[in-house]
């Protein structure tokens, strides 16, 4: 299934969107009460046929502004750096690299694991504000990002997909210049309106990893395009190392890292602007779109 959270006529709740994403159908609790919070369903996603139903009303998408499918994520986001090979070398190459020394360090051994504070997140067609006076030297990074469902800790391989509620798209937004000079990753990535995210989160059923690829255009040209079989380390081994000595717990999000094609990797790199528009693709969940403003 696929649930969005939108704003439709003064009202914020949990919608089930249609195969074809031309609607959307309120989601209510047995007694006819509205969902308004997605981490409802998560946390109850074993009982989800017996506590929830659709209220049968679709609502066409272009009648509602969707928001980003968790507004607040329950704590800092998760992110995985360089896990895909070319993005790798990319970025050693970019000079932007604080955490290689040269290029022997270009692919890592173990993953690289940042956080995003939720207060970054934002939603569908929302503006990402340009930091004018703290960065000129903004970039786009377009990643699956993975939604827990089941709590655990220590979670070994073989287990790990079955702590996986679900997917969505997010843009891991980066102020280059800051992630270079700071010489970690956390301020330049958590600008305010710096993790869009949607256009809606899906069920681990809806996306076929060993098929599923991601894209992102800048303006409406290609500039990211990979499957997700190109990971480094896969979404099992992610859960494993981040689980190893951290409880997950249902809501939490990882987002997987990004393909080559980001600003950095042109020569000369290719910033983000004022007036740019970025759209990002994941097959199985949909597109998310944001301006630059």
């Amino acid at each position: 299934m696929r649930f969005a959270t939108v704003e439709y006529q003064g009202r914020t709740f949990v919608s089930s969107v249609d195969r074809s994403s031309e609607s959307v159908t309120p989601l209510v609790m047995r007694d006819g009460s509205p969902v308004s919070d997605l981490m409802e369903v998560i946390r109850n996603q074993a009982r989800f046929t017996s506590l929830y139903a659709v209220d049968g009303k679709k609502i066409a998408l272009s009648a509602v502004r969707l928001r980003a499918p968790l507004p607040l994520p329950v704590r800092n986001i998760m992110c995985v750096g360089k896990n895909y090979r070319e993005h790798a070398k990319e970025f050693a190459a970019s000079g932007f690299d604080s955490s290689a020394s040269g290029a022997a360090d270009a692919i890592p051994t173990t993953p690289i694991i940042f956080t995003k504070v939720p207060q970054s997140v934002i939603g569908p067609d929302e503006p990402i504000l340009y930091p004018t006076g703290v960065s000129e030297q903004l970039d786009y990074e377009a990643e699956l990002a993975v939604v827990i469902g089941k709590a655990g800790r220590g979670i070994p391989l073989g287990s790990a997909m079955a702590h996986v509620w679900g997917y969505t798209i997010l843009n891991d937004v980066t102020a280059r210049d800051l992630q270079a000079r700071h010489k970690q990753w956390f301020l330049g990535k958590s600008m305010d309106t710096f993790a869009p995210m949607g256009p809606w989160c899906v069920t681990a059923d809806e996306v076929d990893l060993a098929s599923a690829g991601i894209k992102c255009w800048v303006n409406g040209e290609l500039r990211q395009d990979a499957k997700f079989t190109d990971l480094i380390f896969d979404i099992p081994t992610l859960i494993s190392t981040i689980s190893a000595g951290i409880s997950l717990i249902p809501g939490d999000i990882i987002a997987t890292g990004t393909p080559a094609g980001v600003g950095i990797g042109f020569k000369p790199p290719r910033f983000l602007a004022k007036g740019d528009t970025i759209s990002m693709e994941v097959d199985g969940i949909g597109r998310l779109t944001n301006p630059v403003q």
